[in-house]
């Protein structure tokens, strides 16, 4: 029985991820899950699954859900999520939390020798140097839940390293694939949200039509796996069945593929080096799909995802302050206070605002974060929608 804590249960890998674990109630129990403001959503998993001790957004929720739930510990806000992160009784924690909130949790299971699977991508971007010392340091796995990481660390299975080429991220393109920069002046909230593959949550549906998500992977896979960045590709593959691929130095390309299901990465990073059944596995036959495309990546239509290389290639804060200003931009054309292409604007300004001179540490970091964060809000609330 493997005991899981579920940081991000009512979004669409936690959902998942429930899928996965109920499918084998003999094999997994969820122990602690957190969820930030979907308490009805919350409260129902909170019937069906009857964890140990449950995170929660606010003193509010925590106080109503004590109420209705009287042997059930609840915890609020950060404190809340480190708490479910690190019972005792928990082996590992599946990170399906949304931005820079994942880092501090997963640094404490990390510490406390949780196996981590991680879905949470700005954990990494953040603070990815600190995280794999610390999960060197303490044994600790760390396996992806991504669906392009999971296949990278599929298809690198029983490889040595010294035969590896490059790694190539797959990217679907998102909702605005097939418009030029000019078609992007005038899109509206609700065509972005319309991604032509996946059901994803807000955030990451919008990161990815900038492609911005996209960027996060790459930063991410470097971390993940140790590669340059200068190894690493992207892309462009519209039909989202080669999820990604590597390049051996002899010519070699080893790609994983599969139907976009996201319960496929989550089970395997659960189950890791076991593989167990989908069950209602979703119909995928490859002769009916009939052909495969693959196009170069435009780093012109695309400059979220050039960014991407330029930050990581700099290291330090940068990254954390690419991922910060994307953060706050991405909330504020979700609340229409700005609009799309406002959204590079901001990520591509802050990035240039910043400038770093000596080496940072964590601590440091965090603070860059935050005051990236303020700096973003100042200039949205100042100019407002353009």
């Amino acid at each position: 029985m493997k005991k899981i804590a579920l940081l991000g249960a009512t979004g669409s890998i936690g959902t998942s991820t429930i899928d996965v674990v109920t499918s084998y109630p003999d094999l997994f129990q969820i122990i602690s899950l957190t969820f930030h403001s979907n308490i009805e959503e919350g409260s129902i998993l909170i019937e069906k699954l009857n964890p140990q001790y449950v995170g929660v957004g606010s003193k509010e929720m925590e106080i109503e859900l004590s109420q209705r739930f009287p042997n059930i510990a609840f915890g609020v806000g950060e404190v809340g999520l480190i708490k479910a992160a690190t019972l005792d009784t928990v082996d590992v924690v599946l990170t399906a939390v949304s931005g820079s909130v994942g880092l501090k949790p997963t640094m404490a299971a990390i510490e406390a020798g949780k196996d981590i699977a991680l879905a949470n991508k700005e954990t990494l971007v953040m603070a990815g140097k600190w995280v794999i010392e610390a999960a060197i340091k303490n044994n600790v796995n760390i396996l992806p839940v991504d669906s392009e990481h999971s296949a990278i660390f599929q298809c690198l299975e029983g490889q040595k390293k010294d035969n590896l080429k490059e790694l190539m991220i797959t990217a679907s393109g998102g909702s605005f694939r097939d418009l030029s920069r000019e078609d992007l002046k005038s899109v509206t909230l609700e065509q972005a949200l319309k991604h032509p593959n996946w059901s994803m949550g807000k955030k990451i549906t919008i990161d990815s039509s900038t492609m911005m998500n996209k960027g996060l992977e790459v930063i991410e896979a470097h971390w993940l796996f140790g590669v340059d960045y200068d190894k690493i590709k992207v892309v462009l593959h519209k039909e989202s069945i080669v999820h990604s691929m590597i390049v051996l130095k002899d010519g070699a390309y080893l790609a994983q593929l599969g139907a976009s299901d996201m319960r496929e990465p989550i089970q395997y990073a659960l189950t890791y080096p076991t593989r167990l059944p989908i069950k209602k596995e979703k119909e995928f036959d490859l002769t009916q799909i009939g052909q495969l495309n693959f196009e170069a990546m435009d780093f012109e239509r695309f400059p979220m995802l050039k960014l991407a290389f330029t930050v990581g290639k700099k290291g330090g804060a940068y990254p954390t302050v690419y991922n910060a200003a994307n953060e706050i931009a991405a909330a504020a054309f979700i609340n229409e206070q700005i609009s799309y292409l406002q959204i590079e604007q901001l990520v591509q300004r802050a990035v240039e605002n910043y400038t770093e001179t000596t080496e940072v540490t964590l601590a440091q970091v965090i603070e860059i974060d935050k005051k990236t964060r303020t700096i973003v809000e100042r200039w949205i609330k100042e100019e407002g929608r353009l």
